[in-house]
């Protein structure tokens, strides 16, 4: 898709139009103070115009053939830098944080991009950058055009010598498995693993708990991986039940499902008590807990919802859908935790169940040490 649109000439556009980029006006109605174009300009390329921003994305990844751009397929950077290049009038090169695959999804993935403002009526002219609040809503117009499968969550003023991805302090990923006999609701396909089998979260916790720190992770690492080193450090590998729904557990969430290692039945209850509308959750559960077991006509029965969060600086290619595999095979009783500490001693990919689909990953976060006065 990218290079096959052709460029918008923002300049034919009637004056009036709301839809103008160039005429977007500030988010909160007010001009520029003075203090706010020296923050801007002290982050300029020097002896230049050019800006360096850093956006924020949020995708669906199904119908993307991954993140990083590819001259014939419909890439999530090729999307971007497409639409960039209609709201500023210019080709841009956009570098993002993270690579994801094609069918992996992203709550917020970060790039950065370079930004040279030039004035539609005196062409050659040099203008000031554009506010942040004015790129996302002129960008967000473009991509809303494009499948609406894509969208800009924040964009920032960086220092021409900020880099999305070296600059990244840990990634978080999130995997979302749904447990349970149940055919997967239409509007989970492609967002989440179906497991039909029962998972022990037990003992997938107790497979965490071998796997996260520093490790040789070659048992981890996808063929075609271009890192140096098969080491790496993974400050965190937990597995939590939340509802059913699409949601992510928080870092509290996290911490309680990790102290407390609750049984997988008490989870389950805690979740029915805190909101009434969840008692569908898990009905065999209901029935091993001595409870009745209602189906109303019409309703969906759920599936148990288990997301594993994997956090790093860095991770190896396809790393987190491998422990995914291995986590999930161990809920279901395919593997002991004495088979994980085998697989990792065995620095062998070889040595792993296949890898877990792109469809149930989420990038979640990148965690930047941005200067406060930008």
């Amino acid at each position: 898709m990218t290079g096959e649109h052709q460029s918008l000439s923002l300049s034919h556009q009637r004056p009036e139009s709301p839809l103008r980029p160039c005429k977007l006006p500030r988010i909160d109605g007010r001009e520029s103070t003075e203090e706010e174009s020296e923050s801007i300009e002290r982050n300029m390329t020097p002896n230049s115009r050019t800006q360096r921003y850093l956006v924020a994305i949020e995708y669906i990844g199904t119908r993307f053939s991954g993140a990083q751009q590819q001259a014939t397929c419909r890439t999530v950077m090729g999307v971007l830098q497409d639409a960039f290049q209609k709201f500023i009038g210019q080709p841009v090169s956009i570098f993002c944080s993270s690579r994801t695959d094609a069918g992996v999804h992203a709550l917020s993935n970060v790039c950065h991009v370079d930004v040279e403002r030039i004035s539609k009526r005196k062409p050659g002219e040099v203008l000031l950058p554009h506010e942040p609040a004015v790129v996302l809503k002129a960008v967000n117009h473009f991509l809303q055009k494009s499948e609406g499968d894509i969208m800009v969550v924040d964009v920032k003023c960086v220092p021409s010598d900020f880099h999305a991805r070296y600059k990244a302090l840990e990634r978080t990923y999130f995997y979302r498995l749904l447990s349970g006999k149940e055919p997967l609701s239409t509007f989970e396909k492609d967002r989440a693993w179906h497991v039909p089998e029962e998972l022990n979260v037990l003992d997938m916790q107790k497979a965490c708990s071998v796997l996260v720190g520093h490790h040789d992770f070659s048992s981890f690492r996808a063929a075609g991986c271009q890192a140096k080193s098969p080491i790496r450090t993974l400050d965190e590998l937990t597995v939590t039940e939340v509802a059913s729904s699409p949601y992510f557990p928080s870092v509290l969430d996290r911490e309680q499902s990790s102290y407390g290692l609750a049984s997988s039945v008490s989870v389950s209850k805690k979740l029915q008590d805190d909101s009434p509308s969840l008692a569908g959750i898990s009905d065999e559960l209901v029935e091993n807990s001595g409870a009745v077991a209602f189906h109303k006509f019409g309703v969906r029965k759920r599936h148990r919802c288990f997301v594993v969060t994997a956090r790093a600086r860095s991770f190896l290619y396809h790393q987190v859908r491998l422990l995914v595999a291995v986590l999930k095979s161990v809920g279901t009783g395919d593997l002991t935790i004495s088979d994980v500490e085998k697989i990792l001693e065995a620095k062998n990919v070889s040595a792993a169940p296949p890898m877990a689909p792109a469809c149930g990953l989420y990038l979640g976060h990148v965690n930047y040490d941005l200067p406060s006065d930008i």
